[in-house]
C-alpha cells in the first residue's frame, strides 16, 4: 500500500506536531493516503507517559510517600528516564501491532541537548521500529518555541496534548539548544541509527503555518512527505 508504516514527528516543544496530528485526523481517510501517504492511523506519544508520573509523584507526596520519578520542582530524577519513555513507546508499538488494522503509526517527542538530545533519544529505538521508520522534523527556531509554548498553556488542561506548557526557565533549560541540526549535518537524505537508514524530512513552520491547520499547512505537509516518501520507498527497493 502507499503508505507509511511508521512516522515519526519530532521538534522542539509547541513547534506544531500535535496540530499536524490534529489536521491530519481532520483529513477524510482517502485524501490523506493520497496527499500524505497516511491512511488510517494510530499515534503514541511520550506525553501522557511522562504526564502520569508527575501525577503519580504528587500523590504518593500528599500519601507522605518519597517521589519516585520526578523532583518537587518537576525535573526528572534520573536522566535515565528521558531513555526509558523511548524504550515504552516502542512497547506500546509492539503491544499495538498485537491487533492492530490501521495503515500507519504515528511517534511523537521532543528532546533537548540539555538531556541526551534526538542522538541519545534513537539509539532506544528498536529495530522493528527502525527498520520501518520515516522522521519528520518540524523546524521553528528557539524563539517560535517559546512563544508558542506561552501561547498554547491552559492552567486549566496541562494534562492536554494540545493545550500543555512548560514555564520559561525550564523550557529554556531542557529545549533551547538541539543537536538535529547537527545529527543531519552531513546526511541530506537519511541518518544512520545503530547501523540502519532511516529517511527523513524537514518541514520549516518557523512562519507558524500550524496553529491555522489550514491549506497552506496541507500544502507544506504535503511537499514534505511528497520527498520522505520518495526516500521512504528507495530504502525499500535498495
Amino acid at each position: 500500500m502507499n503508505k507509511f508504516d511508521i512516522l515519526l514527528l519530532i521538534a522542539r516543544p509547541a513547534a506544531g506536531k500535535s496540530e499536524v496530528i490534529n489536521y491530519l485526523k481532520k483529513t477524510p481517510v482517502d485524501e490523506r493516503l493520497s496527499r500524505f501517504h497516511i491512511g488510517k492511523f494510530d499515534e503514541i506519544d511520550d506525553f501522557p507517559m511522562l504526564w502520569t508520573w508527575f501525577e503519580e509523584d504528587a500523590l504518593l507526596e500528599q500519601m507522605g510517600y518519597p517521589r519516585l520519578h520526578t523532583t518537587p520542582e518537576g525535573y526528572f530524577k534520573y536522566p535515565y528516564l528521558w531513555d526509558l519513555l523511548i524504550e515504552r513507546i516502542c512497547l506500546e508499538y509492539q503491544k499495538m501491532m498485537r491487533d492492530f488494522a490501521g495503515d500507519t503509526v504515528i511517534l511523537e517527542f521532543s528532546r533537548g541537548s540539555e538531556h541526551g538530545g534526538f542522538k541519545r533519544a534513537f539509539e532506544h529505538l528498536s529495530k522493528e521500529v527502525l527498520t520501518q521508520l520515516a522522521i519528520l522534523y518540524i523546524d521553528v527556531p528557539w524563539e517560535e518555541s517559546l512563544r508558542k509554548n506561552r501561547q498554547r498553556f491552559n492552567p486549566d488542561r496541562p494534562d492536554s496534548i494540545l493545550e500543555h506548557g512548560l514555564p520559561d526557565e525550564k523550557l529554556e533549560k531542557m529545549y533551547r539548544d538541539t543537536d538535529w541540526h547537527d545529527i543531519i549535518r552531513d546526511h541530506s537524505e537519511t541518518i544512520t541509527i545503530k547501523g540502519i537508514e532511516v529517511p527523513y524530512s524537514v518541514l520549516d513552520n518557523a512562519d507558524d503555518v500550524t496553529t491555522a491547520q489550514g491549506p497552506q499547512l496541507g500544502e507544506r505537509l504535503e511537499s514534505a512527505l511528497a520527498d520522505l516518501w520518495t526516500r521512504y520507498q528507495a530504502g525499500r527497493t535498495s
